[in-house]
């Protein structure tokens, strides 16, 4: 007789492991679907993918379009009465967005690159940008005055006597003032500086 027969006939071939893969595959989803319910329960609680989560650049400052520029308001003896809330859509080929100012309140004063004259500017600046530029301006104001004063002692004195020489001026300010920002605050936002006075002597 052979070993797979017994007295009572022929001995049925066991099913080797069919039930333990059917249970072990039930085992393993149920763990999927458990931790994929925990972990979006847990990232929910902590905020992490809730529809009020900021953005990346929430924290930047945003461009203010002309339609939502402030404006200054004439009351009836000439001076300025304060702000409009009308908004006023821009002219046919005027900017896009807004001009938010800034006024240094002290002059700057430096000598000029190998030159016995010195120059002293006044110095107020602009930005697109909602006024989180202006208060990172105030903020880092000792700041932005070496830049400026650095940069203003770099200039050689043909460039003080030539409209051109001035606007290129006006630039390198700019970007003096931005990299400054940008360094403290990881947004610059300066579109332009413009003098309010002017003096080589």
């Amino acid at each position: 007789m052979s070993e797979k027969e017994d007295a009572g006939g022929p001995v049925p071939k066991k099913k080797k492991g069919g039930i333990v893969k059917i249970a072990l595959l039930v085992v393993g989803v149920l763990v999927l679907v458990g931790g994929g319910v925990g972990g979006g329960l847990y990232l929910s609680q902590s905020g992490l993918m809730s529809a009020h989560a900021e953005a990346p650049d929430a924290h930047l400052p945003k461009l203010v379009p002309k339609a939502e520029e402030k404006r200054a308001s004439l009351g009836g003896d000439g001076e300025h009465g304060g702000e409009t809330s009308e908004p006023t859509p821009p002219a046919a080929g005027a900017e896009k967005y807004a001009s938010n100012y800034y006024v240094l309140d002290k002059p700057f004063t430096a000598n000029l690159q190998d030159s016995v004259h010195f120059i002293q500017v006044g110095l107020a600046i602009s930005t697109p940008y909602d006024d989180r530029v202006l208060v990172n301006l105030k903020t880092h104001e000792i700041a932005v005055r070496s830049a400026v004063l650095m940069a203003l002692s770099d200039t050689d004195e043909n460039q003080v006597f030539t409209a051109q020489g001035k606007e290129q001026l006006q630039k390198r300010l700019a970007k003096a003032i931005n990299n400054v920002l940008q360094q403290k605050e990881g947004f610059g936002g300066v579109s332009n500086v413009y003098f309010t006075n002017f003096v080589v002597q």
